[in-house]
């Protein structure tokens, strides 16, 4: 399964999560959390302006501890292989971070990059299409599913290209190069 990360933080400089969201690939399992005990000193201009205005909105914050406890009941109700889906290597980084380090036995392999999608026009206009509709930028809930959109435009993109080619071909001999 595939999960879609996004995070609020800080300062990429002097980074403390402070709020996480990840929605599953068929849209059915969501969390999101936003943490009451982040470094609001470390918060530079733009996430001062952007981000911490939309807090508070979908329910009460959550210590670091909390945290970890409920991302980890969480990760337990997900299937056996799960892959996060993020555009950076940051929202990664404290996925980990914000689970102790001690990442979940279904947590498989590396994250799989976003960033390769960002610039593809399916991706992209998925993404402002969802935002226009749904929910507000720099909002991790939001940008998650946002990231879903994307990827799901773009999947769907992908399969309509495969059955148009499997639509000129009719049978083994049509690949014959001779």
């Amino acid at each position: 399964m595939i999960v879609f990360l996004d995070t609020e933080y800080t300062d990429p400089i002097n980074t403390d999560l402070i709020s996480i969201g990840m929605v599953s690939e068929d849209g059915q399992r969501v969390v999101y959390l936003e943490r009451s005990d982040y470094q609001i000193a470390w918060c530079n201009k733009f996430v001062r302006e952007a981000v911490l205005p939309q807090l508070g909105r979908c329910g009460p914050a959550v210590t670091r501890a909390e945290l970890a406890v409920r991302l980890t009941a969480w990760f337990a109700t997900l299937p056996r292989k799960v892959v996060i889906a993020c555009d950076s290597r940051t929202d990664w980084i404290l996925l980990l971070d914000a689970m102790n380090n001690a990442p979940p036995h279904n947590l498989v392999g590396q994250p799989f990059d976003l960033r390769s999608l960002i610039d593809s026009s399916i991706f992209h206009r998925a993404v402002v299409r969802y935002h226009e509709q749904h929910g507000p930028w720099h909002h991790a809930r939001h940008d998650a599913h946002a990231h879903r959109a994307g990827w799901m435009a773009w999947m769907d993109a992908r399969k309509g290209k495969s059955r148009a080619m499997q639509g000129k071909f009719h049978c083994a001999s049509d690949f014959d190069e001779s």
